[in-house]
Parts: C-alpha cells; sequence; structure tokens
C-alpha cells in the first residue's frame, strides 16, 4: 500500500474502487515494522466491507491477526453497515484495569516476595485454570447479563469499581440465550481466572509522573507509589462465543452475497438476525470480562489484606479505570458535521475520549478518559489520557506494545528459566506456571512500548500522564 505521511505519526493510504482508506497512527519505524507481516494487507481488505464510515485504523502497536489487524480500528454505518467476528477477536473484551494504591516502594518492597506467592495462590492462572467461585448456568446467565453489577451484589466489589469502568462495567443488551451451552460449559468454571498468553497481574512501581494536574485527577500522586494492573479477558468463554459465530457469519456472509477479501472477515449486515444475535451474545463476553477482573480485583485486595494486615481500603487500591480492548458497540461519532450512530469495531485498541465526554464518569469529564496501556512483560506501562485528537480514529488509541514475533518463535529466542533469574537480579519478583509462558512473553517479543506510547501522543490521539515500571509479575 501507498501512505502519504499526513501528519506527525500519521500515514493514509487512500481508498480506491469502493473501498475506504487506511490509516494509520505510528512513527515510521513502527509503520515499516508492519510491512513485515499482513498487517497492513489486512488493513485494506478491511477498508473492502460495505458500511464502513471513515477510514480503517491501525494503531502503531500494530500487527497481523485473524482477518482484522490486532490494533484496527473500524466504524460501519448503521444502515449498511456490518458486524465481524474478526474485528472483535477470539478474547472478547481483553481488557486492562488499573488501581493506585497508599503504598510506595519502600512499603512493599519488604514484603513483595510473599505478596507476588499470595497473589499467586489466591487468583487462578494459566491454561485450564478453575475458579474459586461456582456459578449454577442460572447465577452464570446473571452474571453475563448483569455485568460487574453481579459482583457488587455479591460483596466482590464497591461502586466504585463499576462508575470507574467502561460502560460501567455493563453493556446492554447481552442475552443469554444466544450462547451455545459449549460456550456455557467452558465459560462457568473460568470467571475470576487470569488465564495465559499475554494476560498478566503485575505490581508496579511509578517511575515518572509526566502530567501532575492528570496524574492528580487520576489518583496518581508521585514517583515512588506503588500501583496494581489486572490484564485478562473472557477467557473460554469467549473464545467459543467467537468460534461459534465465524460459523454463523460465513453463512450470512453467503447468504447476504457479501463480497469478502478473506473469509476470515466473515460477517453479517447490522440488523439482520445473524448480526444481532452475535451482537447479543458477544455483550455477554464483555460482561463476563468485566466480572472476570473484578473478582481478580477482590482477589488482589484480599492478598494486600493477607500480607499487610488491616483492611485492604488502608491501602488504597482504588480502580483507576477499566478500559476493554476487543469489542464492537455503538457509540455515536461526529462525522461531516453530524452525530451519527456507528458499530465501532475495536480490536486490540483502547477506547479513548475526551474531556467533556458524556460517557465518562462525572469526575472524569472535566480532564479526559484514563487509557492504560499494559507493556510487555518485564519492561513498562503507561497512563494516558485521551484528547480531542483521538476523534480521527473514533476515539481509540493503542493497546500495548504489540507482538513482532510468534509465541513459537519467542520459544526458541528466549530461555524462560534464564529470563527468570535475569529478572530477578533485576529486583523483580515472578511467579508463572512454568519458564515456557516466560519465554513466550519476553519483552523481545514485543516491540518497544516507549515508541508505541510516543507515536499515538505525537498523533494527537493521547497525552502521556504516567511511567510504570514492574515491581513484581503473575504470568498464566
Amino acid at each position: 500500500m501507498d501512505f502519504k505521511q499526513v501528519g506527525d505519526c500519521e500515514w493514509l493510504a487512500p481508498g480506491g474502487k469502493g473501498a475506504a482508506g487506511v490509516r494509520v497512527f505510528a512513527a515510521k519505524p513502527l509503520l515499516e515494522k508492519m510491512r513485515g507481516d499482513r498487517t497492513l494487507l489486512q488493513a485494506g481488505n478491511v477498508a473492502s466491507l460495505p458500511g464502513l464510515a471513515g477510514d480503517v485504523c491501525v494503531m502503531p502497536d500494530g500487527h497481523e491477526g485473524y482477518g482484522f489487524p490486532i490494533g484496527g480500528v473500524a466504524a460501519f454505518r448503521s444502515e449498511g453497515g456490518v458486524v465481524s467476528p474478526g474485528g472483535v477477536g477470539y478474547d472478547i473484551n481483553c481488557g486492562v484495569r488499573l488501581l493506585t494504591t497508599t503504598l510506595s516502594e519502600k512499603d512493599v518492597r519488604p514484603k513483595l516476595k510473599p505478596l507476588i506467592a499470595k497473589l499467586y495462590d489466591n487468583v487462578p492462572v494459566g491454561v485450564g485454570s478453575k475458579s474459586r467461585l461456582r456459578l449454577s448456568e442460572r447465577e452464570l446467565g446473571d452474571a453475563v447479563t448483569t455485568g460487574s453489577k453481579f459482583a457488587l451484589e455479591r460483596g466482590f466489589a464497591v461502586e466504585g469499581d463499576l462508575l470507574n469502568c467502561e460502560e460501567g462495567g455493563c453493556i446492554k443488551g447481552a442475552d443469554f440465550s444466544k450462547v451455545s451451552p459449549m460456550a456455557k460449559k467452558r465459560g462457568g468454571p473460568q470467571i475470576g481466572t487470569l488465564g495465559s498468553g499475554n494476560h498478566f497481574i503485575e505490581v508496579q512501581r511509578v517511575e515518572k509522573v509526566f502530567d501532575p494536574e492528570l496524574a492528580k485527577a487520576f489518583g496518581i500522586t508521585g514517583e515512588g507509589q506503588v500501583t496494581v494492573m489486572i490484564h485478562s479477558g473472557s477467557r473460554g468463554f469467549g473464545h467459543q462465543v467467537c468460534d461459534d459465530f465465524v460459523r454463523i457469519m460465513l453463512g450470512a456472509a453467503s447468504k447476504f452475497k457479501l463480497n469478502l477479501a478473506d473469509r476470515e472477515l466473515a460477517a453479517a449486515p447490522l440488523g439482520s438476525s445473524e448480526a444481532s444475535d452475535y451482537i447479543a451474545a458477544m455483550n455477554c463476553g464483555v460482561n463476563f470480562a468485566f466480572n472476570n477482573r473484578q473478582f481478580m480485583t477482590a482477589w488482589a485486595r484480599e492478598s494486600f489484606q493477607q500480607v499487610f494486615g488491616g483492611d485492604w481500603q488502608q491501602y488504597g487500591l482504588q480502580l483507576v479505570y477499566d478500559v476493554c480492548h476487543n469489542i464492537a458497540k455503538f457509540e455515536e461519532h461526529e462525522l461531516n458535521g453530524r452525530r451519527e450512530r456507528l458499530c465501532v469495531h475495536r480490536k486490540g485498541a483502547t477506547r479513548a475520549f475526551w474531556k467533556g465526554c458524556r460517557e465518562l464518569p462525572f469526575h472524569y469529564r472535566g480532564v479526559g478518559q484514563p487509557v492504560i496501556i499494559p507493556g510487555s512483560m518485564n519492561t513498562s506501562s503507561y497512563l494516558l489520557c485521551g484528547l480531542p485528537g483521538a476523534a480521527k480514529s473514533f476515539g481509540s488509541s493503542c493497546h500495548g506494545a504489540g507482538r513482532i514475533m510468534s509465541r513459537h518463535e519467542a520459544l526458541r529466542q528466549f530461555n524462560g528459566t534464564r529470563l527468570q533469574a535475569e529478572m530477578e537480579a533485576a529486583g523483580m519478583a515472578v511467579a508463572a506456571p512454568s519458564p515456557k509462558s516466560l519465554a513466550e512473553e519476553a519483552g523481545g517479543a514485543y516491540k518497544d512500548v516507549n515508541a508505541v506510547v510516543q507515536s499515538v501522543e505525537a498523533a494527537g490521539l493521547c497525552k502521556t500522564v504516567a511511567k510504570m515500571v514492574p515491581l513484581g509479575v503473575i504470568k498464566g
């Protein structure tokens, strides 16, 4: 594709023959990395789908995915547009949340190893892990339709957790009857578990504050403060929902005579029964993930109590925000001077709304939305704030560092045992089911998160607020 630079860290390949354009937000070296796989080809394929409301956007952490590139954003008009499971991904509402504490590194350092050990004991991790909860099918249905309210009513959340969560911790329109028996079977035992892959719990230290005023608004009091980050999604429940509907959408694409550049872009027209059923089931996956991260939050708070004594609230552990990474949802955006209701697909992308947006909690409307960017395992993570410039990406930003190496290649390149020893020698506490899970997620398997974050700031999508580095790491 022929890209022309149209702004700082912003590139555009115009569309042609009825296709939309592709807009990439990245420094040039990151753009060039995307040429090394099918990222840009996939974005061009997405641009050929019907009913797009503007350019297909690719974030600087973009890399090849299933159909849609990971790091891709595509918005479809309610009339004439489509919904595609490939534009959401298999881990529906994979997302991340950040909690602040009143503790400093010097408070935590003497008890860091026991804290990580306790977190590892209290939160089930890894492939096949089973929850500490035992939900009946009826209770699972309640959880995935009412969202985090389910956890709140059972004492695993406080009101502020729901307030400081995208969609208030519950997306409307979830219909449990649209979820297959297999998804229900897989999901029931896994709610409140970390999972594997790039999912993690980290105890972190604020290394640098870039904007003290915004940091204060988000609960960051200064450098040295300890934070907790939780990154996980909808586990086997969401994976099965996606798998079920990919097959259904292949039939729908044929039924509605959609001309697909790639079968992995299987989709159905918005308003069709296939599209409505998928959205209803996907929303169940979204709410599953909100609850999943909420239960792990409760067990993280429990772990602090067990290690430090007293009540968790005396150590802060307040939720800054919880953001979705893999989702398709209806939002209003301005196009050609008027607001339109669009179905925005964010796959490996984070919503990044700005000051004044009514979708934000009242206490953030005067500053903008917290945007949480987890880095690779032994590097750093960031807290950003959405800016009005994100309007050109349908209110979206990057979601992490972005892989540059497959997990299979990472296993060839990195030794997990050696990596753990190096991390521990650097002062980190590490817990994981096996050295293999560490090798797959080595920092060298990812892009430089600093360059990714600098790209979205240079492009005007977000403002950098604070940088966090890991003290303790738990991998699934």
